[in-house]
């Protein structure tokens, strides 16, 4: 049994991946912003699997609070095994010109500096206990870069340089440091991206088969399952209909 924390858990890919691990017999330690999420997804994990589950309201983009909320976990909670680095939005979809320089702000934030707070607080115990898991959740936007995303996408391959410069910043240690890159994926993504336009969100799934945070969970997962001595550095997972950031069957 390992006690796994998960940013962003209060929905989509988090949420999706704390019951998974839930599902295994994990201990569950997630945080978000939205307290109300957070104790529905409690509930659930207690009622369903009769799991082990803390929760906590984090803002991974203010590094005081996260020292902070980290410090004050019980005792019980402290030692953490697996961190995955799951928080993280897109805003907007537009050329820099237009662009909102906001929506940057909080972009760089939460995707870039919120992976760093978080893990520099966490990674100390993992090497003072000499063992651990971060598992960081990249993008395909890692790997390229489509108009209106210049930013946004500049994050996440600056998460794909972090994940690599983890491995080796801690060369000789035994912790493992792994990257999950997903394609589209159908959750609350496109409805922050869009400033809560429903229909244009929508828009982004229609009449096509994205992946589902399940999908994503189920990969991350796996990460986590393999052997001690077994490291997956990448996965990168899209859809069958998906062959590129905006190349995508909807036939």
């Amino acid at each position: 049994m390992k006690t796994i924390f998960i940013t962003g858990a209060s929905s989509g890919i988090g949420y999706a991946t704390a019951l998974r691990c839930a599902k295994e017999k994990h201990r569950v330690l997630i945080c978000a912003r939205r307290e109300d999420r957070l104790k529905e997804l409690s509930e659930k994990i207690k009622e369903e699997f009769q799991g082990e589950v803390h929760y906590f309201t984090l803002d991974v983009s203010n590094q005081k609070e996260v020292k902070k909320k980290l410090d004050a976990l019980p005792d019980s909670w402290k030692e953490i095994d697996v961190l995955v680095n799951n928080a993280g939005l897109a805003l907007g979809l537009e050329s820099i010109d237009q662009g909102s320089t906001q929506d940057w702000e909080t972009m760089i934030d939460v995707n870039l500096k919120g992976l760093l707070y978080v893990t520099q607080a966490v990674v100390k115990g993992m090497l003072k206990r000499n063992r651990g898991h971060i598992i960081n959740i990249g993008s395909i936007s890692g790997r390229e870069v489509y108009p209106g995303g210049s930013v946004y996408c500049s994050t996440k391959h600056a998460v794909r340089a972090l994940t690599e410069g983890m491995k080796k910043d801690w060369h000789g240690m035994p912790l493992r440091i792994s990257e999950v890159n997903p394609g589209f994926t159908e959750t609350e993504f496109s409805l922050v991206r869009f400033k809560q336009d429903a229909k244009r969100a929508d828009s982004v799934y229609q009449n096509t088969k994205p992946l589902l945070a399940e999908d994503v969970a189920d990969a991350i997962y796996y990460c986590i399952g393999c052997p001690e001595h077994v490291d997956i550095r990448e996965i990168f997972i899209t859809a069958t209909a998906q062959s590129a950031s905006t190349l995508i069957d909807r036939n």
